[in-house]
C-alpha cells in the first residue's frame, strides 16, 4: 500500500511538515520531533517561505537522505504552474522514493494523472468552485489539500469560519482533507481540527518558522498536542 494511503486511513490526525527548504537538516529535525510525513518542492516560488525551488536534478543526494530519515509518506509539489511540471522529472519521482504529488488543481497537467507509483493529491484555494469537488473522487484523486485562506490573510489566527470550511470539505468532498497552515495555526487548535474531520495537518513556514531549530521546537509542540488529543 502507498504510504500516503496508509497514513490517511489512520484514526489519528497525521502531522505532515512542508519543509521551507529542501534541506536534510530541517527534515531530520521534523522527523526527530514526530512528523508523520514530509513534503518538499520543485520548480516553484513558495509564497510562505520566500524560497525559490529548483529542478529535481538539484536535490538528488538531499532527497535520498530525506527519504532515508522517514518511514512515512514523502510528497512533492512538482511545479508552480502546469508549464513548470516536467514529464522527465515525474517519471523519476517514485524511484526516488516519493509517495505522492501535491499541486493546485489548475496547475495539474493531465499527464501528471498518469504518474506511476504516486498517490494524487490536489489543492484548492478560496476562489475554487466547490461544486467541482463532487467529481474529484471519481477522477481518481486520493486527497484534498484545503488551501482556502486568501493570500492576503496568511499568518493571521485560525477562525471559526475556517473550521466551518474545513468541516464542509471533510463532509462533502468525499476525500481525506489535508489542512495546510496558511493561518498561524497553533497546537491549541489541534482538537478543533480533529473535530472537523481533518485527516492531516500540514505545518509549514507560517506555523513552524524557517530554521531547523524553530521546526524542531514547533513540530514537537504539535506532536504533543496531537498525542494528547488522541488519548
Amino acid at each position: 500500500m502507498n504510504r500516503l494511503h496508509e497514513a490517511l486511513r489512520s484514526d489519528k490526525l497525521q502531522l505532515f511538515v512542508s519543509l521551507p527548504a529542501n534541506d536534510a537538516e530541517m527534515a531530520r529535525a521534523a522527523v526527530r520531533e514526530g512528523a508523520d510525513g514530509l513534503k518538499v518542492h520543485l520548480n516553484v516560488d513558495h509564497r510562505a517561505s520566500g524560497t525559490r525551488f529548483g529542478p529535481l536534478a538539484s536535490y538528488g543526494e538531499t532527497f535520498k537522505e530525506i527519504r532515508s530519515l522517514l518511514r512515512g509518506p514523502l510528497g512533492v509539489v512538482p511545479g508552480g504552474s502546469a508549464a513548470d511540471v516536467r514529464p522527465d522529472e515525474i517519471s523519476k519521482l517514485s524511484e526516488a522514493g516519493f509517495d505522492f504529488f501535491s499541486i493546485y488543481a489548475w496547475h495539474l497537467p493531465t499527464f501528471l494523472l498518469e504518474a506511476p507509483g504516486l498517490a494524487r493529491t490536489f489543492a484548492i484555494d478560496d476562489r475554487f468552485d466547490l461544486r467541482l469537488l463532487e467529481s474529484a473522487g471519481a477522477s481518481g484523486m486520493d486527497a484534498l489539500e484545503a488551501s482556502v485562506v486568501p493570500g492576503a490573510e496568511y499568518g493571521s489566527p485560525l477562525t471559526f469560519a475556517d473550521l466551518l470550511k474545513y468541516r464542509w470539505l471533510a463532509e462533502r468532498s468525499g476525500l481525506p482533507v489535508i489542512v495546510p497552515t496558511q493561518r498561524k495555526v497553533t497546537p491549541e487548535d489541534v482538537p478543533h481540527l480533529i473535530d472537523c474531520g481533518v485527516k492531516a495537518l500540514l505545518v509549514g513556514a507560517v506555523a513552524i518558522g524557517t530554521t531547523a531549530e524553530s521546526i524542531a521546537r514547533s513540530v514537537g509542540r504539535f506532536r504533543d498536542a496531537i498525542d494528547k488529543a488522541g488519548r
